[in-house]
């Protein structure tokens, strides 16, 4: 516990109390000694129900909507949702209005086209799945868009370190559980919709529903920026919105592209020309996108042309690694299936293909066996291995994804079979190892247990 954030409950809320409170949140998973426990209802969990959790944990203070038996000071109030996002307000000293936000959403390259944002914008910080972001400073977070009190204690950070431009990756989970709901956006971008996540969403249309209430939290003059060329996108509708892509009737079309093993050029309505270091066709739409959100943040054509060539490989997006190997190494953290299909596209004219992913637990069961197939029939070495698989067994998992097929490697532990699959690469290969990126933990059960994928690469050569 410490004093760098200090209120007493009284200036956070009208009562009688005076108390001082250390932080806050409605996780008592996250209570520290000194905490404000705010017992929300979320879509699956009433956190009320956790409050002897919360109390257990060390908090000092309990906001709630109704009698508890519990003998420490606590508030009974109405609309505790709404109070909760006020609250984390005050606690951080936090002006919103004071943000340009821009929001990225979409089932693929939401990372990727975040974190270009962040590089060729003035003064720009970056929350998301790599975590916060400013300059050179970097912070890790829980979820791709944190939870409410996560999230405005990362924005008083941001807002400390004199920044007021803030790219984000908006998760369909952060709009379904309204984590977001108090932000208003100067620009959002869609990237692409398939499916994910429907182990929350349970159906399509759901999920689609929840990608496109981010159009709702714009500001009345904001600006969406949509990849016109995908199906779901393609029909939304918005008095500010622009498209982009392939097909010729987007407002931006793509005209002349052209893909080197290290660079490709980019040509939009056959007058912008770029040259982008990063390669594979789904990451031109997620360069012009960034692009296009530069241009409209009034960013001058040259100096975003010339900070999209100067930029470096996002980590863990398609990340070539280079330890003096007569190979290549590909770190991605595709697991969808069309980010799969994205990067196998990419990297189809090897002679000489090694995949390794797996699927991680508790998430959509019926896209395994199409994911297994997709890797088996384009590698010449398959190897499946665990990814986060929760309370599921890798085995199982494994199965599924192989079917009734043979010709795979199966080695559980992700280390060893990360080593296994260095070990037989040759002069001329390509290695793709797959589904967590530059993840720093191993979901295991209810645990995140410390692992890296690029760790493991980068101690192979090491050693």
């Amino acid at each position: 516990m410490g004093d760098d954030f200090l209120k007493n409950i009284n200036e956070l809320i009208e009562c009688n109390y005076n108390i001082k409170i250390y932080g806050i949140t409605d996780d008592s998973r996250l209570v520290e000694p000194g905490y404000l426990f705010v017992a929300t209802k979320g879509y699956n969990v009433d956190h009320f129900d956790y409050i002897k959790m919360a109390i257990e944990n060390g908090c000092s203070f309990v906001i709630c909507d109704r009698k508890i038996e519990y003998d420490i000071p606590h508030l009974i109030v109405e609309n505790i949702n709404d109070l909760f996002y006020e609250l984390c307000r005050k606690f951080y000293d936090l002006d919103l209005d004071k943000f340009n936000f821009i929001g990225i959403t979409g089932t693929d390259g939401k990372t990727t086209t975040a974190t270009i944002i962040k590089n060729i914008l003035n003064k720009c910080a970056y929350i998301g799945t790599n975590g916060v972001e400013l300059d050179t400073k970097e912070i890790p977070t829980s979820n791709t868009t944190p939870c409410v009190s996560e999230l405005y204690k990362d924005l008083k950070y941001v807002c400390d370190n004199g920044i007021n431009n803030v790219v984000m990756e908006v998760s369909s989970e952060a709009l379904l559980h309204d984590r977001v709901k108090q932000l208003r956006y100067s620009i959002v971008g869609f990237t692409n919709i398939t499916g994910d996540h429907l182990n929350v969403h349970k159906t399509f249309e759901n999920y689609v529903k929840c990608k496109i209430k981010l159009l709702d939290l714009l500001k009345d003059d904001g600006i969406a920026i949509v990849n016109g060329d995908d199906e779901i996108l393609h029909n939304i509708k918005h008095k500010n919105l622009y498209t982009f892509g392939f097909n010729t009737d987007n407002n931006f079309v793509i005209t002349n592209v052209k893909y080197n093993k290290n660079t490709t050029f980019i040509e939009i309505n056959n007058d912008i020309k770029i040259t982008s270091p990063l390669i594979g066709k789904y990451n031109v739409y997620n360069v012009v996108m960034a692009y296009l959100i530069g241009k409209f943040f009034g960013v001058e054509d040259s100096l975003l042309i010339s900070r999209i060539n100067k930029l470096r490989p996002i980590k863990g997006r398609c990340e070539l690694l280079d330890f003096g190997q007569d190979y290549d190494i590909v770190l991605d953290y595709a697991h969808t299936i069309n980010g799969i299909r994205n990067i196998l596209n990419t990297f189809k004219n090897y002679s000489n293909i090694i995949i390794l992913t797996g699927c991680a637990g508790g998430r959509e069961k019926e896209k395994r066996r199409t994911i297994g197939k997709m890797i088996m029939e384009n590698s010449n070495v398959s190897i499946f291995t665990m990814d986060d698989p929760r309370y599921e067994k890798v085995d199982d998992i494994i199965d599924q994804m192989v079917g009734d097929d043979t010709d795979y490697v199966r080695i559980t532990d992700r280390e060893e079979a990360i080593k296994y699959a260095l070990s037989i690469a040759k002069k001329g290969s390509v290695v793709l190892i797959l589904g967590k990126g530059r993840d720093n933990y191993m979901a295991i059960k209810d645990k995140k247990i410390p692992y890296s994928d690029y760790d493991v690469i980068s101690n192979y050569f090491k050693n």
